[in-house]
Formats: C-alpha cells, sequence, structure tokens
C-alpha cells in the first residue's frame, strides 16, 4: 500500500504541474515530466494495495512453460533470418556505488579485466560472426551513467556490433512530507543532483519510443528485443526462446516472455508470477500486504521468482504506447538524502507490464542463466575457476560435480572492490565448495582451495591470513587461526 499523507491532491498536482512545467524548456524534457506528471497523478489517486490477497492463484501449467519443454522444439531451421529479426537491450542505468566504484556499474572489470560491457559486445560480436547477422546492442542509460558510458563505446568502433543508446527519464524526488518536488532547478549538477532519479526500468517503454529508437528498429525490421540487466552474465541470446518466439502463427504470437528461475533461500524477495483477474502478473514484495510477507517469500507456495530476462515484441511496445495502455503498478521508494531530508521516488518494474501484451507466458529457465553481480560475495564467484569464459559468456565449469552455485557470503571488509582485490594473492580454488562465510580482516594467499563448507571469521583487532597453498574442507577458522573441523 502507498501511506500518503493527507493532502490536498488537486493543489499539490497543481504546484507539481506548475513546478515542473516552468522548469522545463527542452522536447525531452517536457517529455519526461509529461510521464512523471501521469505517475505522480497515479500515486496520488491510488488508496491500498494494489492487490487483494484472496484473488491471487498460481499460474495454470500453459501459462509457465519448462525451458526443457522449448528447447525440446529445436533450432530454427534458418538462424540468421530468426537472429535478424531480434535486438538486444541493456539496462545500463546504474552506478557502481554499491561496491565502492565511481560511475556506471557496467564499466566494473569482471573477468580477465573484462567489465561487464566488453563481455556483453564480446558476446553479441559473436553472434554476429558465427550466423553471418546483425544484432544490434541497444543501451539503455541513465543520466547518471550516460556521459561515461559514451565516452567508453569508442572502443568498440572496429567490433561487429552496432551499438546504440538512448537515455531513461529524469524525474524530480519528492518531498515525503510536502508532496512537492525538491529541485529547485533543472541542473543536474552539483547539490542539485540529489533532487533527481531515474525511474526505474519500467521507464524503458517511453523512454525507447520518446527516443525513436523504438521506430527506427521496427523500420529495420527487427520484431523482438531481449531486454536483461547489464550486471547478469548469464542472460545470453537463447536460440530456442527466440524459436519459439518465431515459430508462433501469427494470431498466436506471444508478445511478453519472462524468463523466471526456481527460487533459493537466497532470492526469497524475487517477484513472481501471479495469475490474476485472468492475466498473468508479476507480483513484487513491495505489493504484498504485510501479514503475507511470510507467505509471499516462502519457496513453497511461490516456487519461481523474474530473473528480469524479457523477450518483447517491439510492434506490440508501439501498439501499447499508442493506445496509452501499458499499466505497471507503482513502486514508492523511500530514501533520506544528505543532511537526513525524506523523500520519495516513484518507479515502476520493466516487468511489470507484462499484463498488459497478448499470449504473455513465463519460462522456467536453468539457474545459469541467471547470474547477477550485486555484490562482492557475486563478483567472488565469477571470477573463480566455477566458471569457464568463452567468448563473452561465462558457463559452469564441467569439473563441477553439482550444477548449484555456492553460497558466499563475504562481510563488509570486502564490500568495496578495491578492498576486495587487495584480500586475495588470485582467486581460491572454489570447484569442491557449497558454502563459503568470511568475516572480519581476512586475506588469502596464492593458490588456496576451498571444499564443502568453510567458516572463517576474524575478531575485532585480529587478523587472519590463510597461507598460500591451504586446502580448508569442511573448516571453521577462527580469530587465533584455530583450524577446526566442521
Amino acid at each position: 500500500s502507498n501511506p500518503q499523507p493527507e493532502v490536498n491532491h488537486p493543489e499539490v498536482m497543481a504546484q507539481a504541474c506548475t513546478y515542473t512545467c516552468t522548469q522545463t524548456r527542452e522536447p525531452n524534457c517536457r517529455k519526461d515530466f509529461q510521464g512523471f506528471q501521469k505517475l505522480f497523478h497515479r500515486f496520488l489517486q491510488v488508496k491500498g494495495p494494489s492487490v487483494e490477497w484472496s484473488k491471487i492463484n498460481r499460474p495454470p501449467e500453459q501459462s509457465v512453460q519448462p525451458y526443457e519443454k522449448i528447447k525440446a522444439k529445436g533450432l530454427p531451421a534458418d538462424i540468421s533470418t530468426c537472429l535478424s529479426k531480434l535486438a538486444v537491450v541493456k539496462l545500463n542505468g546504474g552506478l557502481g556505488t554499491s561496491m565502492g566504484c565511481k560511475g556506471p556499474k557496467s564499466l566494473i572489470s569482471v573477468r580477465n579485466e573484462n567489465t561487464f560491457l566488453d563481455l556483453t559486445v564480446q558476446q553479441i560480436e559473436h553472434l554476429n560472426k558465427t550466423f553471418n547477422t546483425d544484432v544490434p546492442l541497444v543501451l539503455m542509460n541513465s543520466f547518471n551513467t550516460d556521459d561515461d558510458t559514451k565516452k567508453i563505446l569508442q572502443k568498440y568502433k572496429h567490433h561487429r556490433v552496432n551499438i546504440h543508446t538512448f537515455n531513461q527519464s529524469r524525474y524530480p524526488r519528492i518531498n515525503k512530507e510536502s508532496l512537492l518536488p525538491i529541485a529547485k532547478n533543472m541542473a543536474v549538477n552539483g547539490e542539485n543532483a540529489e533532487a533527481w532519479y531515474p525511474p526505474g526500468h519500467g521507464d524503458i517503454y517511453s523512454s525507447f519510443s520518446n527516443s525513436g529508437l523504438l521506430d527506427k528498429l521496427i523500420t529495420e525490421g527487427k520484431e523482438y528485443i531481449f531486454v536483461s540487466n547489464i550486471d547478469n552474465l548469464g542472460a545470453t541470446v537463447d536460440l530456442f526462446i527466440l524459436h519459439h518466439l518465431m515459430s508462433q502463427p501469427a494470431d498466436k504470437r506471444c508478445e511478453f516472455i519472462m524468463e523466471v528461475t526456481d527460487k533459493t533461500r537466497a532470492d526469497v524477495k524475487g517477484g513472481t508470477l501471479i495469475q490474476y483477474d485472468d492475466h498473468l502478473r508479476l507480483l513484487e514484495i513491495a505489493q504484498v500486504p504485510k501479514a503475507h510477507v511470510d507467505e509471499f517469500k516462502s519457496v513453497t507456495k511461490f516456487k519461481i521468482f523474474n530473473t528480469n530476462n524479457l523477450w518483447i515484441s517491439l510492434p506490440a511496445i508501439r501498439r501499447l504506447q499508442d493506445k496509452n495502455a501499458l499499466d505497471m503498478e507503482i513502486i514508492v521508494n523511500p530514501k533520506t538524502l544528505k543532511g537526513g531530508l525524506n523523500v520519495i521516488q516513484l518507479e515502476t518494474a520493466v516487468g511489470a507490464a507484462i499484463k498488459s501484451f497478448s499470449n504473455a507466458m513465463g519460462v522456467n529457465v536453468p539457474r545459469s542463466r541467471f547470474l547477477p553481480v550485486k555484490t562482492s560475495s557475486d563478483l567472488l564467484l565469477v571470477m573463480s575457476n566455477l566458471y569457464s569464459l568463452d567468448a563473452g559468456s561465462l558457463t559452469m565449469s564441467k569439473r563441477r560435480e553439482f550444477p548449484t552455485t555456492p553460497h558466499v557470503k563475504l562481510g563488509s571488509s570486502f564490500t568495496k572492490v578495491q578492498e576486495f582485490l587487495s584480500r586475495f594473492d588470485n582467486i581460491p580454488d572454489m570447484l569442491e565448495l557449497d558454502h563459503l562465510t568470511v568475516s572480519g580482516d581476512v586475506t588469502f594467499g596464492k593458490n588456496v582451495s576451498l571444499k564443502g563448507t568453510v567458516i572463517i571469521i576474524a575478531n575485532h583487532g585480529d587478523r587472519i591470513d590463510i597461507p598460500a597453498g591451504a586446502m580448508l574442507e569442511n573448516k571453521i577458522v577462527s580469530g587465533n587461526l584455530r583450524i577446526l573441523d566442521h
């Protein structure tokens, strides 16, 4: 639910609109603020929870199909023709601040000095060369990432990838008490930068359309986009899913596929697919009434979650944009800025639009297609010998006997990338690792091997240096470097 303060809605709306209109000069800014006003107006009007819990049902079996069933149809007879109708869109609006980095997250080195963006370009280039096709790469930047990303794109001039960019909208943050924008002017530099935010990846539909790229791709014969987060290294173009989309009769053509995968304990907060009012719908934890949060987190009732790998019809986006028919729930994201000012930012999620598309479905994909790097713990996994790197794609090593990914939890001493890297002489052998917890001031020497369950805890004021060549299997290492069987 959205617990809005008691305010005079028409008066607040008028003030917000007057503010935004008088501050707006450029055409793109005007379009941004039209979108903001629409979202803000809906926020003021909506009362209570966006879903009635009693109306929630599990999706019918045919609505969420196993990947093996899709794969059984085989590859398209003419892969090049199928690929010629596809564009890849990467969500590239995020910064690397949570991992202690400045600038776009996509420019963090994650494997052999390759950044997320490097690996993405390598993947698409390999696809284009292998099948003699021309799949373009489209980056949705934000005002936070656009300049730095465009500078880096110069290095890919001679790669066989056409790269396009467009910008997410820029919306003003709202004072939580007064519900008025806190921005004093349109500038996004200096102290005024905190007054603005990119409004979630659900903004892709309007900003893609406003940029002119949507119509450009349709004119070039593109029919689908494959959308994913740029930090998800498992989100590669899947030819079996593409074939499934292209092989449907025109009148039954699926306009939207959401890749979902089975929940683990690490995914209990992830959005899930439900059946609601005869439509597939994405249910996020923010929409769940407090009394049902534990039920939502249960892996028994809600077994799958959204990977945010999405396949979406371009003509369908055009149709829904023209009809103003895209309906996405508002996510109210509270923030506290420097100085203690409480603000809210109104956002939407790209997957929430699934209910607006015809013949939408989910595909339950292998966990290998969800390999996000949100923390240094994730970074350790993708840098390790658990994965092999080939043409920009990471795949689980064939030498690992178990298909599951180890559970890794690194403490606060490892949060920032530079500090994380300084604590490893090289990345340990993790092929036989099940669980790793590290807390405190810990360093690793060269050629360390970790197997089974390993817990390393340095007490406050103590330091643990795991010596070069050490092999820890089912061990607890405590602050005084006693090594115990686990």
